[in-house]
């Protein structure tokens, strides 16, 4: 089957692009962890079930609780605080695929030290300790879920909010980012959007095109900084420089040359720039 008639099969042939999507582009793992909840149900705590594999995330996060979206899901939110004195920032972290809180408990741990900002992070519907399945419209409720809950629940204004979101969450992201005012925005290898994927020489998007995050791009006001790796085989390179160049406040981007999808962070130049990014760029470009 040619790429045209692919397409046509996609387009036309039950189930319908929602379906496709969920299966295609969403692959939970099986939870590492549950939360426990106390007598009261006021304080939680993450506890990693017995296959979890990353030894970090036993480490104490300084705060997990549920909260519940506007679709009815409860699904679980972590803070990780850095221990570095006066954090400007935080960052609403939209972890990738295939991972939960429970994995990147650790990794927060380090960024939080290196970046000197307070990490705070949430589960998709049907990922980790959330319930729910998940589905495009899911993931952007989740995400308003969490905004709200970082907003209210500790008082962080959006001006000190810094939008993170690594491959599928880059989706929430970007429209978290186009409907609210926030500080800057971090796109570690996006997606353009989902045909795209599949088709990286697509020229447009279309009207059942899921995840159309380069149509949304245009309403983000904020500074954007935009990360990929020339040799990614799961999300092609070209979305990233569709991406930025849709930027309507992109800062130089980082193209990390013969990085794949999933090593990015193991480079130097990863750290160095966002550092640089949030010391320097995020206060000299807001418009």
């Amino acid at each position: 089957m040619n790429r045209l008639a692919y397409l046509f099969w996609l387009i036309c042939w039950p189930p319908l692009p929602s379906s496709i999507v969920s299966k295609l582009a969403f692959s939970p793992t099986p939870p590492s962890y549950h939360l426990v909840g106390d007598e009261t149900g006021s304080r939680w705590t993450l506890q990693l079930n017995d296959h979890a594999a990353w030894p970090l995330a036993q480490m104490h996060a300084d705060a997990m609780f549920p909260t519940r979206t506007r679709r009815g899901n409860r699904i679980a939110c972590m803070l990780v605080r850095t221990p570095m004195p006066s954090s400007r920032y935080t960052l609403l972290f939209s972890h990738g695929n295939a991972v939960d809180l429970g994995h990147m408990r650790g990794f927060y741990s380090e960024l939080a030290v290196h970046l000197a900002c307070d990490i705070f992070s949430y589960d998709y519907s049907g990922y980790g300790a959330s319930a729910g399945k998940p589905s495009e419209r899911n993931l952007y409720a989740d995400i308003d879920a969490a905004f709200q809950a970082l907003r209210v629940r500790y008082g962080v204004s959006p001006d000190r909010v810094i939008l993170y979101g690594q491959s599928i969450g880059t989706v929430p992201t970007v429209d978290l980012a186009a409907r609210y005012e926030c500080a800057a925005v971090v796109l570690h290898s996006p997606l353009a959007s989902g045909l795209r994927v599949l088709f990286p020489s697509l020229a447009r998007t279309y009207c059942f095109d899921p995840f159309p995050s380069i149509e949304k791009m245009g309403k983000v006001l904020c500074p954007v900084l935009v990360i990929h790796g020339t040799e990614d085989d799961v999300v092609d390179f070209s979305h990233a420089v569709a991406m930025y160049h849709r930027c309507r406040h992109a800062v130089h981007p980082l193209w990390l040359d013969g990085a794949g999808h999933n090593d990015i962070v193991l480079h130097a130049a990863y750290l160095d720039r966002l550092k640089r990014f949030l010391a320097h760029e995020i206060v000299n470009l807001r418009p």
